[in-house]
């Protein structure tokens, strides 16, 4: 698609480069979609209310350190729940602790094993993922202070 990839290790990020880089680059957004690393504070400073994460369930149930893909659905599927879904959340220190900014649901049939409830959930992350984020943007840049 003609987009510019980086690749970078742990240590990249934890010593600073990785900023080093998105600051000469002049983004003003981090999307991450699913990034397992805890984030440092400096880069979650730098861009305050600019870095969002998607998580696949509706949190704060089935959020935290260990709580990522089939681990979640598999969570979701055992507790019985009836309803599921996607959060769009503000990235913070702390796993998926992050003020929410969007989530959708989906209903749950009894019996449904792990796998298809994330092909349930990965349905409502395609639909809004992208269009959450467009919101977004566009309510910077035309509320800078949002």
């Amino acid at each position: 698609m003609g987009l510019e990839t980086v690749s970078f290790t742990r240590e990249d990020l934890f010593e600073g480069r990785v900023t080093s880089m998105l600051v000469e680059a002049e983004i003003d957004w981090v999307v991450l979609a699913g990034f397992l690393m805890r984030i440092p504070i400096s880069v979650i400073q730098r861009f305050h209310r600019r870095m969002v994460n998607i998580h696949p369930s509706l949190l704060p149930d089935f959020g935290g350190k260990g709580m990522y893909g089939l681990h979640v659905h598999r969570a979701v599927q055992n507790s019985g729940r009836t309803e599921t879904g996607m959060t769009v959340h503000y990235v913070t220190q702390d796993y998926d602790e992050g003020e929410i900014v969007f989530q959708a649901e989906c209903s749950i049939e009894a019996g449904l094993q792990a796998e298809e409830i994330a092909r349930k959930v990965q349905e409502l992350e395609h639909a809004y993922f992208p269009t959450v984020i467009e919101s977004l943007v566009r309510e910077c840049q035309v509320n800078p202070q949002a």
